[in-house]
């Protein structure tokens, strides 16, 4: 893959975030209100005085607000939209394929072997229905391969996981890699890109996101926590 190639998958990786995953965000904390919460008392109570020190109405909010905005709402909108930045990593790599079932074909960096990849977020994210699918695209391509005498190997039919460790995959999807491979996270980036350091040079391009937008988290977050402790005020508490 060209260096021009791969500054291109940085910079779309970057508007993926600024396009989609930052405005998603955004509106989730700004509809954030505390009838949308499914609260337990116990536990809210217990949290805030870990937090905090106290239950006051404002530690309460945070107690609430932080989880949800830093890691629930987050982690949704990312995999709800991850076949859009599989899109454009499709496009800016010219690596679109147009066979069924499979997202991106690439010649693998390592092997020189050309890899015919389907896409998928994160490693935990397949249920066991999706192993009869992938398996049944792979399946056909290997058929199709022998009359098509195209030469593949198994290990050509690959399924690349974006982000996390080969130790976290679900048994989902070592089911799959008992059969084909399952590149996850650093190891996938390094096949399609060439590069061993590009996993972590296209994680830090998402945070400089904020950086260069200039978004001030910290801003909105404490609005938002005021807010809501003032409607645990008005109830007269959790």
């Amino acid at each position: 893959m060209t260096e021009n190639q791969k500054e291109a998958i940085l910079n779309s990786g970057k508007e993926y975030f600024r396009k989609i995953i930052i405005p998603n965000h955004l509106k989730n904390l700004d509809n954030l209100q505390l009838r949308k919460f499914n609260i337990n008392p116990f536990l809210v109570n217990y949290l805030a005085a870990f937090l905090c020190g106290n239950t006051n109405p404002e530690s309460l909010a945070k107690a609430l607000v932080y989880p949800r905005i830093l890691a629930t709402s987050l982690s949704t909108s990312f995999g709800q939209n991850i076949q859009t930045f599989i899109s454009s990593l499709e496009e800016v790599t010219g690596c679109a394929s147009g066979i069924e079932g499979i997202d991106i074909e690439f010649i693998d960096a390592i092997d020189n072997r050309r890899k015919y990849c389907q896409c998928k977020a994160g490693p935990q994210t397949i249920n066991k229905d999706d192993i009869a699918t992938i398996l049944g695209h792979f399946k056909y391509l290997m058929n199709k391969s022998r009359l098509d005498k195209m030469h593949l190997q198994f290990d050509d039919l690959i399924v690349g996981v974006l982000y996390g460790e080969k130790t976290d995959l679900s048994a989902n999807y070592k089911v799959i890699d008992a059969h084909y491979p399952v590149l996850c996270g650093a190891d996938f980036w390094e096949h399609l890109t060439g590069d061993n350091k590009f996993y972590y040079k296209l994680s830090k391009a998402f945070g400089q996101v904020v950086e260069e937008d200039k978004i001030d988290g910290s801003v909105l977050i404490e609005k938002k926590i005021k807010e809501i402790a003032a409607e645990i005020t008005e109830k007269g508490g959790l």
